[in-house]
């Protein structure tokens, strides 16, 4: 057996998408590059622990949870989550935004001003743009209104945002039509917070960041990692935490998620086929959607 790492997943910042690994060791994604690995044979994978300290019981975790992190792990990391609403008291401004990831799919979220845009491309909006800028409660008061009054979701499930990539509008004025409008919808609301100060609608379009332009239509996701089991195709693109690979099947979605508490070490053509890796099929069909 090679060396043996364990991922952290995806970060993305200003020079694009890259691979952490424990240790600090980064593998920059740039399309067009070989990506094999797999699970070590026999392995387990474990709960990440929690807020930087080791799960005290080193818990097996499942091999489809996206969290890697067992239940008293996953409390602990969320008990002073903004995400999970359980802080009031974060002195920091927030950003409020309205992200696109498809046609019929804007979802309105918050995040703090110091991270700039990295929370959009964590979560593989194709497009955003800022609504508004303010103490943290007035964010959420904010989010709130518009899911109360616009009916604006909080949260797209990843897989419908992986079945849409192919299928996008082609042009920028189109994949912003819809942030635009309700923009303007959201900014007429009565009941807008007074702490919150209103931004002009400057849609951020990240098709060619995330190489969507063109890719092909994927036929699949990766369930979950398998001991022994080979991952492994060419980068055609890259959103949020999804890599989608081209293989001898068609192109795979892989959630980098899925990878933090294995054992990963090179996967060769020599290593033979090993066990069958676990994927699901999408079935509706991506030229039709709409």
């Amino acid at each position: 057996m090679g060396q043996v790492w364990k991922c952290s997943g995806v970060r993305w910042s200003g020079g694009g998408p890259v691979l952490v690994w424990s240790g600090g060791r980064r593998s920059p994604l740039g399309r067009g590059r070989r990506v094999a690995f797999k699970a070590v044979e026999g392995g387990v994978r474990e709960c990440v622990g929690a807020r930087g300290n080791p799960c005290p019981v080193r818990a097996a975790v499942p091999a489809r949870s996206t969290g890697a992190r067992c239940e008293e792990c996953a409390r602990l990391d969320r008990a002073h989550s903004v995400a999970a609403d359980t802080v009031a008291d974060d002195p920091r401004p927030y950003h409020v935004y309205l992200a696109w990831f498809g046609p019929g799919m804007t979802k309105v979220g918050i995040t703090a001003v110091e991270r700039g845009p990295a929370r959009l491309l964590e979560q593989g909006a194709v497009c955003f743009s800022w609504l508004g800028a303010g103490p943290l409660m007035a964010a959420r008061r904010a989010e709130e209104l518009l899911r109360a009054a616009l009916k604006v979701p909080d949260r797209i499930p990843y897989r419908d945002k992986r079945v849409v990539r192919s299928v996008l509008p082609g042009s920028a004025a189109e994949r912003a039509a819809e942030i635009e409008s309700l923009h303007a919808r959201a900014l007429a609301l009565a009941g807008w917070p007074e702490a919150l100060v209103p931004e002009p609608c400057q849609v951020v379009d990240h098709v060619r960041v995330f190489g969507l332009a063109g890719v092909p239509a994927a036929v699949g996701e990766v369930a979950g990692l398998v001991p022994g089991a080979r991952v492994g195709g060419e980068l055609v693109a890259a959103a949020g935490p999804d890599l989608h690979l081209a293989t001898p099947s068609g192109v795979l979605v892989l959630d980098t998620r899925l990878l933090p508490g294995w054992e990963l070490t090179a996967a060769g053509d020599a290593d033979g086929p090993g066990p069958a890796l676990p994927v699901r099929e999408f079935t509706v069909p991506q030229d039709g959607l709409f």
